[in-house]
């Protein structure tokens, strides 16, 4: 029996205006690595742009839907019925507002959380038993975030050069949690990624 493919969504919004915004980590975390996976993005009729690698023997698919956040769902739905990626092997990486900037963690399964593009996920997959790679990226009032930024404001703004090195610092354990969750599963993946806080 051939393995089944995997994919790897990275959430985010196009276009240049929101190009290193926080609600964009999953794109900026997905175009490094496909970057240090030796790739190039194409696009096309998935309304996404997207890459077809292979990683340590495994087919890999990386995807940036290019909806907007509200219909990511439709566009990797659409994707995953094509290559026949079953749910449980489709990863999410996305920004979460509930952790302290930098902060890591996958999880397998669970709600939106208040994010309008895991919802569109969940909502098209009719599942929510993907597993997702949560990124902090704070929340306004918290952690010396200041209250009065409006949270769709905050979510929406650039990432200070802090932020952005901080998530630089990350990716070397990003990329290593990504590989052992293919060859060796959620839970030695998380035991990894889970560390960092």
């Amino acid at each position: 029996m051939v393995e089944s493919d995997h994919l790897i969504v990275g959430l985010g919004n196009p276009g240049a205006d929101y190009l290193n915004t926080r609600h964009n980590v999953g794109f900026i975390v997905v175009d490094e690595l496909a970057r240090r996976w030796g790739g190039d993005f194409s696009t096309g009729k998935w309304q996404a742009f997207f890459l077809r690698t292979s990683l340590d023997g495994r087919r890999v698919h990386l995807l940036k839907p290019t909806t907007y956040m509200n219909l990511s769902g439709k566009v990797v739905v659409r994707y995953a019925d094509y290559y026949k990626i079953p749910v449980a092997n489709i990863l999410v990486i996305h920004d979460d507002l509930d952790m302290a900037p930098g902060r890591l963690k996958l999880v397998n399964g669970g709600g939106a959380g208040g994010h309008n593009g895991v919802r569109s996920l969940i909502q098209f997959l009719s599942s929510s038993d993907f597993p997702r790679l949560k990124i902090g990226i704070g929340r306004p009032g918290k952690g010396g975030i200041h209250a009065d930024i409006a949270v769709e404001r905050f979510v929406l703004s650039l990432m200070t050069d802090d932020e952005r090195r901080l998530l630089e610092e990350r990716m070397d354990v990003i990329e290593e949690g990504m590989r052992l969750y293919f060859d060796k599963g959620s839970a030695s993946a998380m035991n990894l990624v889970n560390s960092v806080k």
